[in-house]
């Protein structure tokens, strides 16, 4: 089944590339988002509030744009893909075959993790040489774990959402419509110290917000030891366990729209 699961996001991994339209939205617009963010609002001599005191803006930026860009991957593109393979009966065909259900799902599941992976090396790459962010070593494992239990939460999370949107044309900017208010309460954009307590509370609910802190603390040069975020991490895995339950009784391989 490994095998299986293997050469099926091999196919998808390929489908995503010819896909101009999800390299934007994955691959790119996360890139524009940190130049934009950690340039314009991150500027020299600007600062923010952390746990252990201050750090640039232009460095906080980077972790909440990393959380973004393993968001796009493997909700966003995901729930885009998946839904436009089910409308056009794309994974009904494939449940028709011999390849079991689960390396179908895992495959799909793969290709996002993989994206996630290689957009979260991307703008760490750019934030170490544009703007001078950099992870103390002591925390690299915290950061690895860190991206790799945020792309499967939100994967989960993705697969349960697919079963809502009956439209293909209607995923991406239903995905859109749900995550950008979150982005922005959750610190992504603007810092949770520059936010109003009850919107910054309203934030602590939802796993964008524990994702980019648990991001965050691996970045943080104040952070001392190995720079795990423990609750952050233990939240987002429930928000992901919930999802998977969820995908698990209500996910469709039936066109819904039709």
């Amino acid at each position: 089944m490994i095998n299986m699961a293997l050469r099926l996001s091999g196919y998808d991994l390929r489908a995503f590339l010819r896909n101009r339209q999800s390299q934007f939205f994955t691959l790119a617009l996360p890139v524009l988002f940190l130049v934009i963010f950690a340039s314009v609002l991150g500027g020299s001599g600007h600062t923010t509030q952390v746990a252990g005191g201050q750090i640039s803006t232009s460095v906080y930026y980077v972790p909440g744009i990393i959380a973004l860009g393993i968001i796009a991957a493997c909700f966003g593109n995901l729930v885009a893909s998946v839904t436009a393979q089910r409308e056009r009966g794309v994974l009904k065909r494939r449940r028709a075959t011999p390849v079991p259900a689960a390396a179908v799902i895992a495959g799909r599941a793969l290709t996002a993790v993989v994206n996630a992976v290689a957009m979260a090396a991307v703008l760490l790459a750019i934030g170490w040489a544009a703007y001078g962010a950099r992870v103390p070593g002591r925390t690299a494992l915290a950061l690895a774990v860190t991206v790799a239990a945020g792309a499967v939460s939100f994967c989960c999370l993705g697969y349960a959402i697919t079963s809502l949107i009956r439209d293909e044309d209607a995923a991406l900017p239903a995905t859109m419509a749900l995550m950008l208010p979150l982005y922005f309460i959750s610190g992504v954009f603007v810092p949770v110290a520059a936010m109003p307590h009850w919107l910054a509370d309203a934030g602590e609910i939802f796993p964008v917000r524990h994702l980019a802190n648990a991001l965050l603390v691996a970045y943080n040069p104040h952070t001392t030891g190995l720079g795990f975020a423990g609750l952050d991490l233990l939240i987002v895995a429930a928000w992901g366990a919930a999802g998977l339950l969820i995908a698990l009784r209500t996910f469709s391989w039936l066109p819904l729209g039709r």
